[in-house]
């Protein structure tokens, strides 16, 4: 199960995730990525995933084409923070990003 809850302030939309991103709750992510990403209005969105326990392999995919799209991913924790850097390194947002990680900086 994952519970999503929108916080809409004036400079970012937060979609704060608690339980598992897996299964049918990634396609319930996507529909409310979609929905909040039409009200953007040129704010940043962040995903907070301090309250995650567990991401599947559909999960992770979603989470770095999030990123790519411009989402900020908080994690807490070794799992999420393991899980947001390993999204870091393999989908790096820009050539420099890939520069830096080839060069070991």
């Amino acid at each position: 199960m994952l519970r999503i809850t929108v916080q809409d302030e004036p400079d970012q939309v937060t979609l704060k995730l608690e339980g598992n991103l897996g299964g049918i709750w990634v396609a319930e992510l996507e529909d409310s990525w979609r929905a909040v990403n039409s009200t953007l209005a040129g704010r940043s969105l962040r995903l907070d995933l301090t309250a995650v326990d567990r991401v599947d392999s559909a999960g992770n995919y979603l989470l770095a084409l999030l990123r790519r799209s411009g989402a900020q991913l908080i994690a807490s924790g070794t799992a999420m923070s393991e899980l947001v850097l390993s999204i870091a390194r393999d989908w790096p947002l820009n050539k420099w990003e890939t520069s830096e990680k080839r060069s070991g900086k």
